[in-house]
Order: C-alpha cells, then structure tokens, then sequence
C-alpha cells in the first residue's frame, strides 16, 4: 500500500526494522528517522535523491543499510566524513545512531548540497555540517578524520588513495560495497582489511573496513 508523504511509518515498524539489523534506538532517534524520511521523500519530487520511492524500501534501503555501519564499524564517536553523500547516506543515519559523532557531508552536486543543509538544520544535528566540493579538491579543510566512508564512490583507487593521504589523516575507510566490488577495493595496499561483513536483508551487500597502515619509519 502507498503511503502519502504526509504520514509517517509508524515507530512500531521502524523499530521492528532496525532490529531486523541489530540496531537499537529511543525515542528520540524514531522521531528523527520519521523526519528525515518526510524531507527525502518531499525533496525526492524535485531533486530525484533516489530511485526508490516506497518508504518501506526507503526505511530498509536506505536507513536500516546504513545505520547497520553503527554496529559494523567501531563507531561510537569522532570525526566522520561521508563522501559523496547525496541524499546524505549513510552519514545521516550514522549521526542519528550515534549522537556524538562529529559529521562531515561533503556533496559535489550543488542542489544536493542544500537538501543536506536543509536536513542538518531541521533535524538540528549538532557538530553535523555540509561541505559542497569534490573530495579530491579537499585536504586539511577535513582533516584529521577517524572514519571516512562512502555508499556511492564510482572509483575505489583515488578514493583510497585520497583518504589515506598525509592531508586526510583518515584512521579507518568504510565502503558499502556489492559483493563484485570486494576484491576491486581490496586491491589497495594502504588498508589493512578486515572480513566484509554482509549487510542483513540484501543480496551480496557489503560494509568493507579498512584499517590504516602504520608506514615504517
């Protein structure tokens, strides 16, 4: 059944989802998963942030696949960067699972970019703000970073190779990744690898994490 933008999924769905990912959540974070899901949706109209159109897949595409990276990641809080953020995936339910980080969403695309600031300023995500430039244009203005991730980097080697810069300084890379792409990514020599975990509900989805190299003096 389609439900109208106006009304939001119930809490009792959300949370049955989230659990279906082994996440956890109050109140507060249904609330702020309800709105975020209301300003996709109304801003999806005019800006097509994503394919998906029904709530239910929007609730387990987009928010429960990304919020599954609180439990994947060694992620409680720091500094984040979400590269090529988009409809702010994962960075924004990232933020919403764990209150403490400190975000960066950094858009190339410029209308993108002020549907991100729109949604940090209604959801009133404090240390949460939107860069609009592409990665490779950015260095110090980032840095130091603990964790930076991406669901939509066309290019795994400039990627890697940008965030394991001396300019980035990024502890660890997070990639949400089809089962294809592993050894593609993998192929990067500055990353010490751990096992992919499986994203729950999907078919060959990924989260891959690197750690990275401690170089030899």
């Amino acid at each position: 059944m389609s439900i109208g933008i106006e009304k939001p999924i119930s809490d009792e769905i959300i949370k049955r989802a989230l659990t279906e990912f082994q996440i956890s959540c109050d109140s507060r974070q249904v609330v702020l998963i309800q709105q975020y899901m209301s300003i996709l949706r109304r801003w999806n109209e005019k800006l097509n942030l994503t394919a998906i159109r029904d709530p239910l897949e929007i609730l387990y595409r987009h928010i429960c696949e990304s919020m599954f990276g609180a439990t994947a990641i060694p992620l409680e809080k720091g500094r984040l960067a979400d590269i090529g953020s988009g409809a702010g995936l994962p960075g924004i339910p990232l933020k919403i699972a764990r209150p403490d980080l400190d975000l960066t969403l950094i858009e190339s695309n410029i209308k993108k970019g002020t549907f991100l600031a729109e949604v940090t300023r209604e959801l009133e995500l404090g240390n949460a703000r939107v860069m609009i430039s592409r990665y490779e244009e950015l260095g110090e203005e980032v840095a130091p970073l603990d964790v930076v991730c991406s669901r939509a980097v066309g290019e795994f080697v400039p990627f890697l190779e940008w965030a394991a810069s001396p300019q980035v300084s990024a502890g660890q890379v997070a990639l949400w990744i089809g089962g294809r792409d592993l050894d593609e990514a993998r192929k990067s020599k500055m990353w010490d690898w751990r096992e992919p975990v499986l994203i729950p509900k999907s078919l060959q989805r990924y989260i891959l994490v690197g750690v990275k190299k401690q170089m030899s003096a």
